[in-house]
Formats: C-alpha cells, structure tokens, sequence
C-alpha cells in the first residue's frame, strides 16, 4: 500500500485558532476520501505562529534554523498541502507570506495544494483568488478547484437553499484534492530528489 504525505500549514495566530480548525477539517476530509480508495496516510502540521521568529531571522541571514528547515521540508516533501491564512486587510497575513517566500521557486512544481482561508466577515472571501491562487500559480503549484474560505457566521451553520454550507465546501474540497493527490505519480528517484535544508548547512559547514 501506497502512503501519502499531506501537510497542513496553518498560519492562525491564536491557539486555538478557527485557522487551525479548518486546516484540520480539510485534512479530515481529504485524508477520508484517500481512505476510500485504499491510501495510507501521514500527516503533518506546520503551526507558523510558532515558526515566526526563525521565519524572522530567515529573511535577514538568509539561513534557516533546523526547526524551520526541518518545516520546509515537510512541505516541499510533500505529496498534497492544505495551506490555511487568516486574512489581514483583505489578502493574507505575512507571516503565511513571508513562510511561502522561502519556498524555492521550484520546489512544488506540480505538487497539489488545497487553499482556505478564515475571516470575520465574508466580504473577504476573494482573497482566495485574487490572493492565494496567484501566490501558488508562481510556485507552479496544481491548486485544486474548490478552495475554503470560512467566515465567522460559517460556523456551524448548514447553509440554506441557495448557499451550500461549510461542511459541504469541505467536503468537496476534500474530495477534489484527494483525488489530485491519488492521481499524482510517485516520487522520482532519488537522484531528482530536493537536497533538504539541513544537509545543505552541514555542506555548507563543512566547506
């Protein structure tokens, strides 16, 4: 049996955060249609908040901590990511930004990426395409159709006859992504492998 990978990168500031609660939500939804077809599955979640200072120093130094190496890894790694953002004056927070700019450019060519978003209205639910779809479309990212995004009201509400609820979005997200996931091929060998971070500071140490 096959396993997949899947990391969730949340960057809710609080804890508990809703940011959190809906990164955990779409990996319940994606991670039960994978199991409908027989996938393992391994999860992982990147919590940001707790990433900030080394994001920080990253930006200034231009060398991660072993922390935040070992975190872009997970997801340069990874099968499938489900990238969460609160939004911060109509687009998303820096620190999701700042996370997303030390991603090599290459680094998820192809990989599937499941997008959502939280707010407290839903007048900012665009953010999702006019912020989060160009941010992957330059990483060259397969972003799945059905993206997230999920206001304050959305919270155990079931929606009406004109608006599908929030449990419904996820679901069909979850179930769009899986399939993007199931359907990508296995990793190349490992001479195409990306070098992780930490050895590429031990290489560096070494010279």
């Amino acid at each position: 049996m096959r396993t997949l990978k899947l990391v969730a990168v949340s960057a809710g500031l609080s804890s508990p955060s809703s940011t959190r609660l809906l990164a955990d939500r779409l990996v319940q939804a994606t991670r039960y249609r994978l199991a409908e077809q027989e996938y393992a599955v391994d999860v992982e979640v990147v919590e940001l908040r707790d990433l900030a200072l080394d994001i920080a120093k990253n930006l200034v130094t231009g060398f991660p901590s072993e922390k935040l190496g070992a975190a872009i890894d997970a997801v340069t790694g990874a099968d499938g990511v489900i990238a969460v953002t609160p939004v911060f004056t109509a687009s998303y927070s820096g620190l999701f930004k700042s996370f997303f700019d030390l991603i090599d450019p290459a680094a998820l060519t192809g990989v599937p990426v499941l997008i959502g978003a939280t707010g407290g209205t839903a007048r900012h639910s665009l953010v999702l395409d006019h912020a989060l779809r160009p941010l992957f479309a330059y990483l060259r990212a397969l972003v799945a159709p059905t993206a997230v995004y999920a206001a304050s009201e959305d919270w155990g509400s079931g929606g009406d006859e004109y608006t599908e609820g929030l449990p419904s979005r996820i679901n069909r997200a979850g179930q769009e992504f899986a399939g993007l996931v199931a359907a990508r091929p296995a990793r190349a060998a490992d001479e195409d492998e990306i070098i992780p971070f930490e050895r590429q500071l031990a290489d560096l140490r070494l010279d």
